[in-house]
């Protein structure tokens, strides 16, 4: 629906890709594992390689954003008129189902990121403990993210492969696509509860 959009999420996603690569070049390298858990990341690490990672993924988490919401815009009001929503394809609402997921998790993910920022650079106490702030709290945040990435990375895949096996067969229409449809929104909506 909107080409510049989709241009936009692709060059923040290009530059989120070389700030992050970037981090791992200045001072040691962001050493505090994958999941950036605190206290580690707050106190463990005072370079500013973490700062520069964190805010690379930011910058992904603005392109996946701007990505998912122009993907969702234009299955909603792009699709020919004759097709209704349980007419699409299968790939076509497991990308639908993985933007929704992104657009309900990635904005947690940027606040628990940010809170990470101020608790390194601007003296809050979001998450240490000396302080009142619990760790316990980037936990959660992170992975009300983390879980439903899972179902980001593989819902589309559970699409190709169904358009695989209609293409193969040489049917008109999946078997079960109804029943399929269903399952793939109950994943998305208990993914994120």
């Amino acid at each position: 629906a909107f080409p510049r959009v989709n241009a936009l999420s692709f060059w923040f996603t290009f530059v989120a890709l070389v700030m992050v690569y970037e981090s791992f070049f200045i001072g040691g390298g962001a050493g505090s594992s994958w999941t950036i858990y605190p206290p580690l990341s707050v106190e463990g690490q005072p370079e500013l390689s973490l700062d520069v990672m964190v805010l690379g993924l930011h910058t992904a988490g603005i392109g996946s954003l701007l990505g998912a919401i122009n993907f969702m815009v234009t299955t909603q009001n792009m699709r020919a008129t004759a097709v209704t929503l349980d007419q699409a394809s299968m790939f076509v609402w497991t990308s639908y189902l993985t933007s929704f997921l992104l657009v309900l998790s990635v904005p947690v993910l940027a606040g628990s990121l940010l809170f990470l920022l101020l608790d390194r650079n601007f003296n809050t106490s979001f998450y240490d403990t000396s302080k009142g702030g619990n760790p316990l709290l980037y936990q959660h945040l992170f992975w009300f993210f983390g879980h439903p990435e899972v179902y980001v990375i593989i819902l589309p895949v559970f699409g190709i492969i169904s358009e695989c096996v209609l293409f193969l067969t040489d049917k008109d229409r999946l078997f079960g696509q109804t029943s399929m449809t269903f399952a793939s929104i109950w994943i998305a909506v208990l993914g994120t509860s």
